[in-house]
């Protein structure tokens, strides 16, 4: 199971997938969050081999700037508040759980991120852990 988030100062949307995200998902989401959020984005990404794909950026480039990327330095996952968003839900959420099969996995991750999503102080940890807030 793999996920892909956005993550605002307030709010955050996800998806989970089977396997690993690819760019097809990948554009798949920024559709979701242009969608969504409706006003033009500056979306921060980490090195992920699908957000430096070329179909990606051509999706992107359609978009006439209402999609902006920039990209978090190298090696550096500590900036990143997504990343404290997928701690906290392995270390926390999911701690010592132990599912049967993947689809309880991910049943009960897709629940657990979806309560977050009401949980401000969830949202606000991951920004001020990343020193980004």
């Amino acid at each position: 199971m793999s996920a892909i988030a956005g993550l605002s100062r307030t709010n955050y949307l996800f998806r989970l997938y089977e396997g690993s995200v690819k760019k097809e998902q990948v554009i798949e989401f920024l559709k979701a969050l242009k969608a969504h959020l409706r006003q033009p984005l500056l979306i921060i990404w980490d090195g992920a081999r699908p957000h430096h794909a070329a179909i990606v950026r051509q999706y992107v480039d359609s978009l006439e700037g209402h999609i902006q990327i920039t990209f978090l330095p190298p090696y550096c996952p500590e900036l990143n508040p997504v990343e404290y968003l997928w701690a906290w839900l392995k270390r926390h959420a999911i701690a010592n759980f132990c599912p049967d099969n993947l689809d309880e996995l991910q049943t009960v991750a897709r629940n657990k991120l979806k309560s977050a999503q009401h949980r401000p102080s969830i949202i606000t940890a991951c920004w001020i852990q990343a020193t980004l807030w």
